[in-house]
Protein backbone atom coordinates (compact mmCIF):
# COMPACT_ATOMS: atom_id res chain seq x y z
CA UNK A 1 0.00 0.00 0.00
CA UNK A 2 1.75 3.13 -1.49
CA UNK A 3 1.90 5.84 1.49
CA UNK A 4 4.55 8.84 0.86
CA UNK A 5 5.83 11.20 3.24
CA UNK A 6 5.19 14.48 2.64
CA UNK A 7 5.97 17.24 4.79
CA UNK A 8 6.93 17.45 8.32
CA UNK A 9 6.53 20.59 10.90
CA UNK A 10 6.81 21.44 14.59
CA UNK A 11 3.69 21.41 16.41
CA UNK A 12 3.67 22.79 19.67
CA UNK A 13 0.91 21.04 22.42
CA UNK A 14 0.31 21.60 26.01
CA UNK A 15 2.53 18.61 26.44
CA UNK A 16 5.79 18.99 24.50
CA UNK A 17 6.65 20.14 20.77
CA UNK A 18 6.30 17.44 18.36
CA UNK A 19 7.58 17.00 14.74
CA UNK A 20 4.52 16.33 12.98
CA UNK A 21 5.37 14.10 9.75
CA UNK A 22 2.38 14.21 7.03
CA UNK A 23 1.92 11.20 4.68
CA UNK A 24 -0.60 10.64 1.83
CA UNK A 25 -2.09 7.44 0.85
CA UNK A 26 -2.11 7.23 -2.59
CA UNK A 27 -4.51 4.61 -3.12
CA UNK A 28 -7.43 6.33 -1.30
CA UNK A 29 -6.22 9.67 -0.73
CA UNK A 30 -6.55 9.62 2.65
CA UNK A 31 -4.16 11.41 4.71
CA UNK A 32 -2.19 10.36 7.65
CA UNK A 33 -0.08 12.06 10.41
CA UNK A 34 2.39 10.48 12.66
CA UNK A 35 3.80 13.07 15.65
CA UNK A 36 7.81 12.17 16.78
CA UNK A 37 9.68 13.42 19.78
CA UNK A 38 13.07 12.71 21.09
CA UNK A 39 15.54 10.30 18.88
CA UNK A 40 13.60 7.30 17.57
CA UNK A 41 15.80 6.29 15.23
CA UNK A 42 18.59 5.01 17.08
CA UNK A 43 17.48 1.14 17.43
CA UNK A 44 15.89 0.79 20.83
CA UNK A 45 12.36 0.14 21.73
CA UNK A 46 10.29 3.72 21.18
CA UNK A 47 7.08 4.35 22.98
CA UNK A 48 4.54 4.48 20.71
CA UNK A 49 0.64 4.57 19.87
CA UNK A 50 -1.26 3.65 16.62
CA UNK A 51 -4.46 5.80 17.06
CA UNK A 52 -7.40 5.23 14.55
CA UNK A 53 -9.23 8.49 14.17
CA UNK A 54 -12.34 9.50 16.29
CA UNK A 55 -13.57 13.11 15.48
CA UNK A 56 -16.04 12.48 17.93
CA UNK A 57 -13.86 11.16 21.25
CA UNK A 58 -10.64 13.09 20.03
CA UNK A 59 -11.78 16.53 18.76
CA UNK A 60 -16.03 16.43 20.09
CA UNK A 61 -15.52 15.34 23.71
CA UNK A 62 -17.58 12.36 23.34
CA UNK A 63 -18.47 9.83 26.24
CA UNK A 64 -19.10 7.06 24.43
CA UNK A 65 -16.08 5.85 23.93
CA UNK A 66 -12.51 6.18 25.06
CA UNK A 67 -10.87 7.71 22.12
CA UNK A 68 -10.17 11.06 23.22
CA UNK A 69 -9.16 10.00 26.95
CA UNK A 70 -6.45 7.35 25.36
CA UNK A 71 -5.30 10.06 22.74
CA UNK A 72 -3.96 12.48 25.62
CA UNK A 73 -2.70 9.85 27.91
CA UNK A 74 -0.76 8.47 24.82
CA UNK A 75 0.69 12.38 24.29
CA UNK A 76 1.11 12.49 27.62
CA UNK A 77 3.23 9.22 27.99
CA UNK A 78 5.22 10.06 25.32
CA UNK A 79 6.02 13.99 26.47
CA UNK A 80 6.66 12.51 30.43
CA UNK A 81 9.34 10.12 28.27
CA UNK A 82 10.97 12.62 26.17
CA UNK A 83 10.75 10.16 23.08
CA UNK A 84 8.12 8.70 21.71
CA UNK A 85 5.58 8.38 18.11
CA UNK A 86 1.71 9.14 17.76
CA UNK A 87 0.41 7.38 14.41
CA UNK A 88 -2.88 8.80 14.27
CA UNK A 89 -4.47 7.36 11.25
CA UNK A 90 -7.60 8.75 9.35
CA UNK A 91 -9.66 5.34 9.91
CA UNK A 92 -12.96 7.05 11.53
CA UNK A 93 -15.48 3.99 12.67
CA UNK A 94 -12.74 1.36 13.02
CA UNK A 95 -12.46 2.19 9.22
CA UNK A 96 -16.73 2.32 7.90
CA UNK A 97 -16.09 6.41 8.17
CA UNK A 98 -18.09 9.23 9.82
CA UNK A 99 -21.59 9.12 8.58
CA UNK A 100 -21.29 5.16 8.78
CA UNK A 101 -20.36 6.02 12.34
CA UNK A 102 -23.18 8.17 13.22
CA UNK A 103 -25.63 5.47 11.32
CA UNK A 104 -23.90 3.38 13.72
CA UNK A 105 -24.82 5.51 16.73
CA UNK A 106 -28.23 5.68 16.14
CA UNK A 107 -28.37 2.26 15.87
CA UNK A 108 -26.63 1.68 19.59
CA UNK A 109 -29.55 4.36 20.80
CA UNK A 110 -31.71 1.61 19.92
CA UNK A 111 -30.11 -0.93 21.93
CA UNK A 112 -27.19 -2.14 19.31
CA UNK A 113 -23.86 -2.31 20.94
CA UNK A 114 -20.81 -1.42 19.11
CA UNK A 115 -20.16 -4.75 16.89
CA UNK A 116 -23.45 -5.65 16.29
CA UNK A 117 -24.32 -2.27 15.03
CA UNK A 118 -21.07 -2.56 12.48
CA UNK A 119 -22.35 -5.50 11.69
CA UNK A 120 -25.88 -4.61 10.48
CA UNK A 121 -24.73 -1.20 8.65
CA UNK A 122 -22.86 -4.28 6.21
CA UNK A 123 -19.59 -3.82 7.80
CA UNK A 124 -17.23 -6.26 10.02
CA UNK A 125 -16.90 -5.41 13.42
CA UNK A 126 -13.05 -4.01 12.69
CA UNK A 127 -12.15 -2.69 8.73
CA UNK A 128 -8.90 -0.98 9.67
CA UNK A 129 -5.72 -1.90 8.04
CA UNK A 130 -2.59 -1.43 9.69
CA UNK A 131 -0.16 -2.16 6.69
CA UNK A 132 -0.05 2.06 6.10
CA UNK A 133 1.87 2.00 9.37
CA UNK A 134 5.03 0.10 8.14
CA UNK A 135 6.42 2.99 5.33
CA UNK A 136 5.28 5.47 8.36
CA UNK A 137 7.63 3.79 11.13
CA UNK A 138 10.45 2.80 8.00
CA UNK A 139 10.82 6.44 7.23
CA UNK A 140 11.47 7.89 11.16
CA UNK A 141 14.20 4.84 11.25
CA UNK A 142 11.56 2.86 14.15
CA UNK A 143 12.75 -0.50 14.58
CA UNK A 144 10.81 -1.78 18.09
CA UNK A 145 7.77 -0.24 19.59
CA UNK A 146 6.52 -0.32 22.89
CA UNK A 147 3.10 -0.40 22.06
CA UNK A 148 0.13 1.77 24.03
CA UNK A 149 -2.42 -0.52 23.66
CA UNK A 150 -5.62 -2.74 24.94
CA UNK A 151 -6.02 -4.87 21.46
CA UNK A 152 -4.36 -7.69 20.99
CA UNK A 153 -4.97 -8.13 17.53
CA UNK A 154 -3.28 -4.70 16.80
CA UNK A 155 -0.03 -6.07 18.59
CA UNK A 156 -0.59 -9.02 15.96
CA UNK A 157 -1.48 -6.81 12.77
CA UNK A 158 1.77 -5.05 13.29
CA UNK A 159 4.05 -8.15 14.39
CA UNK A 160 2.54 -9.98 11.06
CA UNK A 161 4.06 -7.47 8.85
CA UNK A 162 7.13 -7.35 10.39
CA UNK A 163 7.26 -4.47 12.96
CA UNK A 164 8.48 -5.89 16.09
CA UNK A 165 6.80 -4.86 19.61
CA UNK A 166 8.52 -5.37 22.17
CA UNK A 167 6.40 -4.75 24.72
CA UNK A 168 2.63 -3.96 25.22
CA UNK A 169 1.89 -1.15 27.21
CA UNK A 170 -2.03 -0.95 28.92
CA UNK A 171 -3.75 1.98 28.26
CA UNK A 172 -6.69 2.05 30.82
CA UNK A 173 -8.34 5.20 30.76
CA UNK A 174 -11.77 7.41 30.39
CA UNK A 175 -14.05 4.87 31.93
CA UNK A 176 -17.47 6.64 32.72
CA UNK A 177 -21.38 5.49 32.94
CA UNK A 178 -21.91 6.46 29.16
CA UNK A 179 -19.20 4.02 27.62
CA UNK A 180 -19.80 1.10 30.22
CA UNK A 181 -20.99 -1.40 27.85
CA UNK A 182 -18.66 0.18 25.02
CA UNK A 183 -16.04 -1.04 26.97
CA UNK A 184 -17.18 -3.99 28.18
CA UNK A 185 -18.30 -5.09 24.36
CA UNK A 186 -14.42 -4.11 23.29
CA UNK A 187 -13.32 -6.90 26.05
CA UNK A 188 -16.15 -9.21 25.23
CA UNK A 189 -16.23 -9.32 21.48
CA UNK A 190 -12.87 -8.00 20.18
CA UNK A 191 -10.72 -9.22 22.79
CA UNK A 192 -9.30 -6.27 24.31
CA UNK A 193 -7.58 -6.39 27.82
CA UNK A 194 -9.90 -4.14 29.50
CA UNK A 195 -8.93 -5.27 33.08
CA UNK A 196 -11.75 -7.41 35.10
CA UNK A 197 -14.54 -4.77 35.87
CA UNK A 198 -14.93 -4.80 31.72
CA UNK A 199 -14.70 -8.11 31.40
CA UNK A 200 -17.03 -9.36 34.27
CA UNK A 201 -19.79 -7.18 32.97
CA UNK A 202 -19.91 -9.12 29.56
CA UNK A 203 -21.88 -12.36 29.17
CA UNK A 204 -20.37 -15.40 28.65
CA UNK A 205 -23.09 -16.69 26.29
Amino acid sequence: MPVVFVAASKLPTPFATFTMSGFLEQETGREHVVLSLGDVSDGAPVLGRVHSECLTGDALFSQRCDCGSQLEAAMRAIASEGRGVLLYLRQEGRGIGLMNKIRAYELQDGGADTVEANERLGFAADQRDYAICLPMLEHLGVKSLRLMTNNPRKVKALTDMGIAVAERVPLHTGQNPHNKLYLATKAGKLGHMMGNEHQSEVDPA
